[in-house]
């Protein structure tokens, strides 16, 4: 958990929208409808995601407010699963199948519709035997500075958390500069004179 200890890199979003009066009752609803629910065995390869607890991924209530909400700052986290199959494995298996199928009906080449159903089946049957992969992106929001912190440099993660911040909340996050950060017009002007090689991502300590 690299919001709650050790070093960390992340990315820095300012949170576009207006606060709600009432904003922490309804984000605790919000943040419980859109929680993740646990995967039925029945998963085929489609993903599955939700909010959930930072201590503990399979916490998925927000009806306390002392196990995310500390004074202004929101702790939670985007867990995403994904059923993926060894690739080479079940390539090797539904040859195995198709190349048997053809012995048993005495023919050299399978239709294209029995190789299907063969692949299908296959596929279906490891998916309901294999576990997701689980990905967990950690995200510090901070209410009086109006700022989101998320743990991650991958911009497909970070556009994924960005959609799902916008379905939850209403909010849109906006890449924040650091140049936020400078009171003073000389200062800023000064940095942007600077080769953009002096100008580096968010690290947070």
């Amino acid at each position: 958990m690299g919001i709650l200890s050790g070093a960390m890199s992340a990315r820095r979003f300012s949170i576009e929208g207006e606060f709600p009066p009432d904003f922490r009752e309804r984000w605790r609803a919000a943040l419980n409808e859109y929680a993740f629910v646990d995967s039925p065995v029945e998963q085929g390869k489609e993903e599955r995601e939700g909010w959930v607890q930072i201590h503990n991924l399979l916490d998925t209530s927000f009806d306390d407010f002392n196990r995310w909400l500390y004074n202004e700052v929101a702790l939670f986290a985007l867990r995403v699963d994904k059923k993926t199959l060894p690739a080479k494995l079940f390539r090797a298996t539904v040859q195995k199948e198709v190349k048997e199928w053809c012995q048993e009906n005495g023919v050299e080449r399978c239709p294209k519709t029995q190789k299907d159903e063969i692949r299908d089946r296959i596929e279906s049957q490891w998916l309901k035997r294999c576990l997701p992969r689980v990905t967990i992106t950690e995200m510090c929001l901070h209410m009086t500075d109006r700022y989101v912190l998320i743990h991650s440099q991958s911009e497909g993660t970070l556009e994924r958390i960005r959609k799902r911040f916008f379905a939850t909340f209403g909010l849109k996050l906006i890449p924040w500069s650091p140049m936020e950060w400078l009171d003073s017009v000389e200062l800023v002007e000064q940095l942007a004179a600077e080769p953009p090689s002096r100008v580096g991502r968010v690290e947070h300590e």
